[in-house]
């Protein structure tokens, strides 16, 4: 099992000593013996590494619909990992014991893309999520990974920012089924204070997504009271996506709780994701979630035809399904964007750990 650094590929040496990362658009300049920005690709004899090739912070069985991903393999079970480190750098981080990691070394679980791959087939999952850190920082591990999935007919699934450059863009993505993309905000300000990034690479990944590949994906936007949840800014980014992207992207608002370093900023109301929602659907949008609150309305899937609930949900545990076998509402036929089984998957809310030292390698 390796566990040691592994080259990587988007990078070039600098005149001064130094070498350049390009994997994402903060192209740190490295040292010898210095980390990037996102903590796990580091400069080691003139050469960028990546120093979690096979190391995990965890695995763990969970609902596809938690990605959050509505029109992917409804009611699946996902086998979801991820490493440790990120290449941003929110202040409002829902997961920084994680993504914020400098320890390496705590990364307890280790398995081979093949591994990864043979657990999954065998847990019944019909996906691999790469999550719970940004995944591009890890792109070869994931690659490699995906490819060992696709192997025995497992999908993959990416949960990204999307800061990525375009060169590694094409190489991680075409490993990809699917991707639920954070939209973080729609303002080059939110992006440069609260998250240390900018806007404008994360919009190019989403078009070229949408231009240039088949992956299925979903767009999630974290709303935070008094940054990004103005009426404005949700007309703005509810109109980009209805003209850049088209009405059918699904479009997750989901809820902020104090996290991180900004424990002293209050919940996201439920008021304001139902507010962001009717905004997004007044805009043209077809499809529109809330997430991280109650609201059986906000988590279920309707007809952008006729109004038919096609797909209820409490919390991720499924209820009606009123699509035919060919994914089209059953009342008044209109294809349901997407990939869907001809029946629902039956995982519901359970969330199972899986400790991959219990399986051989």
């Amino acid at each position: 099992m390796p566990q040691s650094s592994v080259s990587t590929s988007f990078w070039h040496a600098l005149p001064d000593g130094r070498v350049q990362c390009d994997l994402c658009p903060r192209y740190c300049k490295l040292k010898d013996g210095q980390q990037g920005l996102c903590f796990v690709r580091a400069n080691e004899g003139g050469r960028v590494v990546l120093q979690t090739y096979g190391r995990s912070s965890g695995f763990c069985i969970d609902p596809i619909e938690k990605k959050p991903l509505n029109h992917f393999l409804p009611g699946t079970p996902t086998l979801s990992f991820g490493t440790a480190g990120c290449n941003l750098a929110c202040k409002f981080c829902q997961n920084w014991d994680i993504s914020k990691s400098r320890e390496v070394d705590t990364l307890a679980d280790a398995a081979s893309p093949e591994k990864i791959a043979r657990v999954a087939e065998a847990s019944g999952c019909r996906s691999v999520a790469f999550t719970y850190n940004d995944p591009v920082i890890f792109h070869e591990y994931a690659v490699d990974v995906a490819a060992a999935c696709h192997a025995r007919g497992i999908k993959t699934v990416a949960v990204t920012a999307g800061y990525i450059c375009e060169a590694p863009r094409g190489s991680f993505f075409n490993a990809m089924d699917a991707a639920n993309v954070d939209l973080k905000g729609f303002s080059e300000e939110f992006y440069y204070h609260l998250t240390g990034a900018h806007l404008q690479p994360v919009l190019d990944t989403l078009i070229y997504l949408k231009q240039e590949t088949a992956v299925w994906f979903e767009i999630t936007t974290l709303l935070i009271p008094g940054q990004n949840d103005s009426d404005a800014e949700l007309h703005a980014l509810s109109a980009w996506i209805r003209e850049k992207l088209g009405r059918d992207v699904p479009l997750h608002f989901t809820a902020f709780h104090p996290d991180w370093k900004m424990m002293e900023t209050p919940p996201t109301p439920p008021a304001t994701l139902q507010r962001a929602r009717a905004i997004a659907r007044e805009e043209g949008l077809h499809h529109v979630y809330t997430g991280n609150i109650h609201d059986k309305a906000g988590g279920s899937t309707w007809c952008s035809g006729c109004g038919h609930r096609l797909i209820g949900r409490d919390w991720y545990q499924l209820s009606d399904w009123g699509l035919t076998p060919d994914a089209c509402c059953e009342r008044c036929g209109r294809q349901l964007p997407g990939h869907f089984e001809k029946q629902p998957g039956q995982w519901g809310p359970r969330r199972q750990p899986i400790d991959m030292r219990h399986w051989p390698d």
